[in-house]
């Protein structure tokens, strides 16, 4: 099986010489997606023989992501490793996440920081900002997961050929797994190792957190509205119909309405009742979608 490394780089000129001298001893091809640098991360890599995809400007994580996975289709890869360019991963853990595709034991492999003793190296804040994330994408979803957020993954040739993506930031990351899950491919983890020292992210991680956890909730919404939405409806009605009952208790009691009772009941039900439709209403277009996608 051929190994693809790829590489999304923006301004990565201090580090990407090094990464690709060690990967040369190790993968077949490396794609390097310049994501709109304005240093010499392009020309490096372009005089060490990567394959280079320029984008004008700054696109974000997420359309670099997809720009490697499209160039692999095109080279027919086999196993595609997407891997960091801020010196972050380990040349060593590539064969980590490729060994279980050649083996055919799963579609996808997330290196993932907490599988053991490596997590205690992670900052805190980026513990609780993962955790967050992977909670939610876990209730998406078939096999949970410990780290919805790691960019040192391994495709299959199958997911490579069949993985249509969209989004152009951070959460891409969570737009494959949710799509990977929805088409039965098999996700595994493995542990790895990241190196923190002297690599502080360039995204604020309040901001980078948010975008990325409401990118989650996105996708979930849309994979699986019956239970996004249908759930919180029932809740909904069953909270709605409660006050109804005691509204009209009141009414029979006192011979008069209850304003406050009255408000809830009616403000729960309408509630409940706009969270149906729209999980009929997403459930059936989202069906209609994978059936002429099937076709």
């Amino acid at each position: 099986m051929n190994i693809t490394v790829g590489i999304p780089a923006y301004n990565e000129e201090k580090n990407i010489a090094g990464i690709i001298i060690k990967l040369k001893d190790i993968a077949d091809t490396i794609i390097v997606c310049n994501d709109g640098s304005s240093d010499s991360t392009s020309e490096i890599a372009k005089k060490l023989g990567a394959i280079v995809i320029d984008h004008p400007k700054n696109l974000g994580y997420g359309a670099g992501i997809n720009s490697i996975l499209k160039k692999s289709r095109e080279l027919n890869s086999d196993i595609l490793v997407t891997f960091d360019a801020d010196g972050q991963h380990r040349i060593e853990d590539i064969k980590k996440v490729s060994e279980p595709i050649k083996q055919n034991i799963a579609d996808i492999v997330i290196g993932s920081r907490f599988l053991d003793e490596a997590k205690e190296k992670i900052p805190n804040y980026r513990k609780l900002g993962i955790n967050i994330i992977t909670k939610v994408t876990n209730s998406t979803l078939k096999e949970k997961i410990t780290d919805s957020q790691s960019g040192f993954r391994a495709y299959s040739k199958n997911v490579i050929s069949k993985l249509n993506i969209s989004d152009i930031g951070m959460g891409i990351s969570t737009e494959i797994l949710i799509k990977s899950s929805s088409l039965n491919f098999k996700i595994i983890e493995v542990p790895i190792v990241v190196n923190y020292d002297g690599n502080t992210s360039t995204h604020n991680p309040v901001s980078h957190g948010t975008s990325v956890l409401f990118s989650t909730i996105k996708y979930t919404s849309i994979e699986h509205p019956l239970k996004f939405y249908g759930i919180p409806s029932l809740i909904f009605f069953i909270i709605g119909f409660s006050f109804t009952y005691l509204s009209v208790q009141y009414y029979t009691e006192i011979g008069r309405i209850n304003p406050n009772l009255t408000i809830i009941a009616a403000g729960t039900v309408l509630l409940a009742v706009v969270l149906l439709i729209a999980a009929i209403l997403l459930y059936s277009l989202v069906s209609v979608v994978r059936e002429n996608n099937q076709k």
